[in-house]
């Protein structure tokens, strides 16, 4: 038998070998329903790991962050939740220590630098239900975009996500602009993944609860062209060893703007425009609207890590800074819109910002929820900031 006969025997055979693996893999999860939802809204998780000696389900469906799976007569390990208001879900499983996704749950989602299955309790009597909002309904669909643009100050080329709304490509019309900025670790696909921005903006949009929008989503990480591996950096970890900037994310934003009102049917003017962000992005939409005081009529900081420029955090009576938020009050943006977690770790320097916002009367909403810094907060910040645009 010749050489190459022989190695196209052996390349069968490991192919062979590996679908019989996979065939083998898939049918042994596919019969495990996991995370099954059921008619109270209790989920069920489930796991087949008979070699297993404990199994933990960790996530924030879970009053403690976490629970203790027990194994059935089948080698299934199961655990069911207390009834959950409609959310999306994040988890993952700790099997002997070590932290895996749900093989039986295709959905998921990168944080980070952390991988987790998400899943989405609904309200069938209350169409406002937030889980509801991150669904996929049967209304008109708006079109998402990763776009490539060239940044003179950064010195390359950088992506960004821009949503056109339903009817876009046909209706003719110019449309107002909404700037959403991500946090630290995330990235021009975060808030249009984990976000559910589109499905909530289809859904709103659709019931007249939001009006018609163009919204931008860039990456906030200044010394990056796009996300992990889909760059010219190619398959590197997320966020290890950033390449240095050659100037701030603010100081960048203006080539933003003006390539979508170059590129996209957008009312170019403060009116039509807004700004929000959450933790980083807050930071950004702070530092943003204030460098810019004739650019945005709209202002959203989802729990912001608002800094001010060469100062501790602590102290943030830095003049030049005041004198710029003044102004940008001066200008009287229609809204300044602050939303916070009680347990958020930014709140003591949230409060002290607005102590100084307070101090010469600024007017801004002030939201305060429960909870700390997560994507649920965030989300439905988004969803009460959105009906307050553009009217």
């Amino acid at each position: 038998m010749n050489k190459t006969l022989c190695t196209a025997i052996a390349i069968i055979a490991a192919s062979l070998t590996a679908e019989s693996y996979a065939q083998q893999a898939l049918g042994s999860h596919a019969n495990v329903a996991s995370p099954e939802i059921n008619a109270d809204k209790s989920v069920t998780f489930r796991l087949l790991a008979p070699q297993a000696k404990s199994v933990l389900v960790i996530g924030d469906c879970l009053e403690n962050g976490y629970a203790q799976m027990t194994m059935t007569a089948d080698s299934v390990w199961q655990f069911t939740t207390a009834p959950l208001q409609s959310e999306l879900y994040m988890y993952n499983y700790v099997v002997d220590g070590m932290k895996t996704t749900d093989p039986a749950n295709v959905y998921q989602n990168r944080d980070i630098a952390n991988i987790f299955n998400i899943f989405i309790v609904g309200d069938a009597a209350d169409s406002k239900a937030s889980g509801n909002r991150y669904m996929v309904k049967d209304v008109p669909h708006g079109s998402v975009h990763k776009v490539w643009y060239d940044s003179k100050k950064m010195g390359m080329h950088r992506r960004m996500t821009v949503y056109t709304p339903a009817g876009y490509e046909t209706s003719g019309q110019n449309y107002p602009v909404l700037y959403l900025l991500h946090g630290m670790g995330g990235d021009e696909n975060a808030w249009s993944e984990l976000g559910r921005a589109v499905q909530i903006l289809d859904n709103m949009i659709a019931a007249g609860e939001a009006e018609p929008m163009i919204v931008v989503m860039p990456n906030g990480n200044a010394g990056l062209e796009a996300a992990p591996g889909e760059s010219s950096l190619g398959m590197v970890q997320p966020f290890v060893n950033l390449p240095e900037a050659k100037a701030s994310f603010a100081e960048h934003f203006p080539e933003i703007v003006e390539y979508v009102d170059n590129n996209y049917r957008t009312k170019a003017e403060k009116k039509s425009r807004a700004i929000a962000g959450l933790s980083m992005g807050g930071g950004h939409s702070f530092e943003i609207s204030k460098n810019n005081p004739d650019t945005f009529d709209y202002v959203g900081l989802f729990s912001a890590a608002v800094r001010m420029p060469g100062e501790k955090r602590a102290d943030m009576k830095d003049a030049k800074t005041i004198e710029d938020i003044k102004t940008l009050f001066a200008k009287q943006p229609k809204l300044y819109y602050i939303a916070i977690g009680k347990d958020d770790f930014l709140m003591p320097l949230n409060n002290e910002y607005r102590a100084i916002l307070d101090s010469f009367g600024a007017p801004y909403l002030y939201i305060e929820s429960d909870g700390g810094h997560i994507w649920r907060n965030w989300r439905n910040y988004l969803t009460d900031f959105l009906p307050r645009l553009f009217k």
